[in-house]
């Protein structure tokens, strides 16, 4: 019996991974709307061509060169790809999300984000209620809130949910843990800040 269950549990592991790697036609290039392996400095992933010609992108990375899921701090206490830039030139993150799928839109020109500063991050995401913000580090610091969350009635940037606008000032450096949550869903967020 338990021969079976391990036998059971090594097929769907290996399944599992199977399905974190994709592959694009051959066309001797990395897919379109994949981002380089640098980009303004943040780590996006790396697209390699096989032995037969096809690309395989990083399980890091999807199509539009946004890290999949959101780390939380390193044992360095980093932030080690959590933030990855958008179409648009400003950086933004895929939340950690129960119930709901969550995004946020950095307006920064740069990552990490800059201690002290007032940062606007444009929040999207879906479920159900009004909108409650927080950002705290490990150790138990707060950020500042400043304004908001400001719901938005219109936008161009296409991310499933309704939208609201934040300012917040993260008081020092760190990993900072963003977590929004609404009557129904909730999530969550990594931020590097310098």
């Amino acid at each position: 019996m338990v021969r079976w269950l391990t036998c059971g549990a090594a097929v769907l592991a290996a399944a599992v991974l199977a399905g974190c790697s994709s592959v694009a036609p051959a066309s001797g290039s990395a897919p379109s709307g994949v981002a380089s392996p640098t980009a303004g400095g943040v780590p996006t992933g790396v697209a390699s061509p096989s032995p037969s010609g096809a690309v395989s992108v990083t399980p890091s990375v999807i199509a539009t060169g946004v890290t999949s899921a959101t780390p939380g701090p390193g044992r360095s206490g980093g932030c080690a790809d959590a933030v990855a830039p958008a179409g648009g030139g400003f950086p933004e993150v895929q939340g950690t999300a129960r119930d709901a799928e969550l995004w946020g839109l950095l307006f920064v020109k740069e990552t990490p984000l800059h201690h002290g500063d007032e940062i606007k991050i444009v929040w999207r995401m879906t479920g159900e209620g009004p909108l409650h913000v927080r950002a705290t580090l490990p150790d138990g610091a707060a950020a500042t809130l400043v304004w908001g969350p400001e719901e938005h009635s219109g936008s161009s940037w296409r991310r499933p949910g309704q939208e609201w606008g934040t300012g917040f000032v993260f008081p020092k450096p760190g990993c900072w843990k963003v977590e929004l949550t609404r009557t129904r869903g909730s999530g969550h967020v990594w931020l590097p800040v310098g």
